[in-house]
């Protein structure tokens, strides 16, 4: 029969979070004590008084269409942060957009910005959603290679060299899904010195903003001189308040692409839920108490599974600097990534994502979240040393 679907869509692939996610429960079905660690949901508990304020929504009839663009309410309290956290000005009433999740802010975002062979910038490695999105509204997605031996940081003159006149967009995410990184302020000037030497839109996906280690504090990108024009901040609750299944998101930008980004909006999705708009509300305006909890085990967490895994010979797992993942780079038996990520959720009954996934330069890398319990994280850290140290050829040296 004729394929009656669009090639377009034909042609992506599956997500690969999703897909080992799936991969996970499919085995633990069948009674395999797989230890999941292939997603980003955090194991927390949305806080009580966030929880609270939704089930007063419903109550109280909140439960019907609103405002496409979100509720006074939220919108206010979005623009109150943007200002208090990120030193960036948007106006609530013009400026900003509550949506139905972060990936949602990223897609309307791109609708109303790209053609048909406009390219869009994407820094390699990155989450796996960025280049379908693009490949969906027949943009071009144009990969800059950032290097593992260089601990992923950003080449200006690799960037530079990316840059042609179909150069529409570049995704920025800090700190960063798979690596952990947190762009330095050098690394920021580059973009921005790029983005206005040829007028290119930055999309800033800060949804990891809060969960950073070690002093590390990222910036904004639209608090830069001359970005908050170029530039579309996009956030969410799913991370910092653990809100994964809530699906809110916000964006903020300047008022006449928004105007635009609103259109996609109202006939795409017409508007977030509208209970769920009131935990935002509370999320934002309520005590901040429960994030600095939730961070400071997510940096227990890590500092454990660093260790843990660096004691595995053929493993070198740099500390991340945010964010609630790990991405090692694993030399074993000449496998690439698929081949670990498939030997290690088979034979160690751990599920990781393969770090080709996010980009051709991280074909030995594999990305393991410690968004689970200790006692997870402890049994993983044993299965995978016990798989590792299972072979008589032995792990091969990082060079």
């Amino acid at each position: 029969m004729k394929k009656r679907w669009a090639q377009k869509i034909d042609a992506l692939s599956e997500s690969m979070t999703v897909a080992v996610s799936d991969r996970a429960r499919e085995l633990q079905q069948k009674g395999v004590q797989v230890v999941n660690l292939g997603g980003g949901d955090p194991d927390f508990s949305t806080p009580d008084h966030i929880v609270a304020a939704a089930v007063e929504g419903i109550r109280s009839g909140l439960t019907h269409y609103v405002a496409s663009k979100g509720i006074p309410e939220l919108r206010r309290a979005v623009a109150a942060k943007f200002r208090r956290d990120n030193q960036v000005a948007y106006d609530p009433d013009r400026e900003i957009i509550v949506t139905a999740g972060g990936k949602l802010a990223l897609f309307i975002t791109l609708a109303a910005m790209v053609e048909p062979g406009d390219e869009v910038l994407i820094f390699d490695p990155a989450w796996v959603s960025y280049e379908p999105l693009v490949r969906m509204l027949d943009g071009v997605p144009v990969a800059i290679p950032l290097s593992p031996e260089e601990n992923f940081a950003l080449d200006p003159a690799v960037l530079k060299k990316r840059i042609t006149a179909r150069t529409r967009a570049m995704i920025l995410n800090s700190p960063n899904n798979p690596t952990g990184r947190v762009l330095t302020p050098d690394e920021l000037a580059a973009v921005s010195a790029a983005a206005q030497a040829h007028g290119i839109w930055v999309l800033s996906d800060e949804i990891y903003e809060p969960i950073v280690y070690d002093r590390h504090r990222p910036t904004s990108l639209a608090s830069l001189p001359g970005m908050r024009d170029l530039t579309v901040t996009i956030n969410g609750m799913s991370k910092t308040y653990a809100m994964t299944g809530w699906r809110l998101g916000y964006l903020g930008a300047p008022a006449p692409l928004c105007e635009q980004i609103l259109k996609v909006q109202q006939h795409v999705v017409t508007c977030a839920p509208s209970f769920v708009q009131a935990a935002g509300v509370a999320a934002l305006q309520g005590p901040q108490g429960c994030v600095a909890e939730m961070v400071a085990e997510y940096d227990r967490r890590r500092r454990f599974m660093t260790d843990a895994l660096n004691a595995i010979p053929g493993v070198h797992c740099p500390s991340p600097e945010g964010a609630f993942y790990l991405f090692p780079r694993v030399v074993y038996r000449n496998m690439d990534s698929n081949a670990l990520a498939r030997f290690m959720i088979e034979k160690a009954h751990v599920a990781v994502t393969p770090g080709a996934a996010f980009g051709k330069s991280c074909t030995q890398n594999i990305r393991l979240t410690f968004a689970t319990s200790m006692a997870s994280l402890r049994q993983a850290a044993d299965q995978l040393a016990a798989a590792l140290s299972s072979c008589s050829s032995g792990p091969a040296a990082i060079a």
